[in-house]
């Protein structure tokens, strides 16, 4: 079995794992559609590719060898989540009547990138299971952007096809403001979820 293969198979698991991106890829679908998970995947893939940029250039191994500011990154990003949750759950309690279009939310692409750019977690992936599909007698280098570029699209095909079926099953109820706010504190939820997953893990 090629090694490539074998490392796809590897982290396919992990991509389907519920963690920040996901549960964040899922809050930008809800009563919304396919499109606003999509472009917050290519975000969050664009994110990854500079986690895999930074492993290239060994700058994500200074970060991993200071404490410090890894805790830094880590906070960051669960700062970042909280404040997207927030966003969301003012809207629930707010008295003003809402909007309620159904339109691709603002900046999903700069949010993903974020959410995953955040996360010292995709740092740690490359760096716990790439080098265990590396052959160190052969180019690391080119050897470690197709084992990257494998995993970023595993990412984008799984993503995007979540976005697709999850969109199928919120579209088929009609929205109204009382099934927007409930939309909002779930997708809010969700959110601080992917926080709190950053925080225990």
């Amino acid at each position: 079995m090629s090694v490539f293969v074998l490392f796809a198979l590897t982290v396919l698991p992990l991509i389907f794992t519920p963690g920040p991106d996901m549960l964040f890829i899922l809050s930008q679908v809800m009563g919304k559609d396919a499109k606003a998970g999509m472009m917050a995947t290519l975000g969050v893939c664009c994110g990854y590719l500079v986690h895999s940029i930074l492993v290239a250039l060994g700058i994500a191994a200074i970060i991993i060898s200071f404490p410090v500011l890894f805790e830094t990154i880590r906070w960051l990003g669960i700062a970042y989540l909280l404040y997207l949750a927030f966003n969301l759950l003012k809207s629930v309690f707010s008295k003003k009547a809402l909007n309620i279009e159904k339109k691709t939310s603002a900046n999903p692409i700069k949010k993903g990138f974020f959410t995953a750019l955040l996360n010292p977690k995709g740092m740690l992936i490359y760096f716990a299971i790439l080098p265990q599909f590396i052959d160190k007698s052969a180019n690391t280098v080119s050897q470690g952007l197709i084992l990257s570029f494998i995993f970023i699209s595993l990412i984008f095909v799984v993503y995007c096809s979540l976005s697709i079926l999850f969109s199928k099953i919120s579209q088929k109820t009609q929205m109204d403001e009382r099934k927007q706010k409930w939309v909002d504190g779930t997708s809010g939820g969700l959110l601080a979820l992917a926080a709190s997953w950053l925080i225990i893990n």
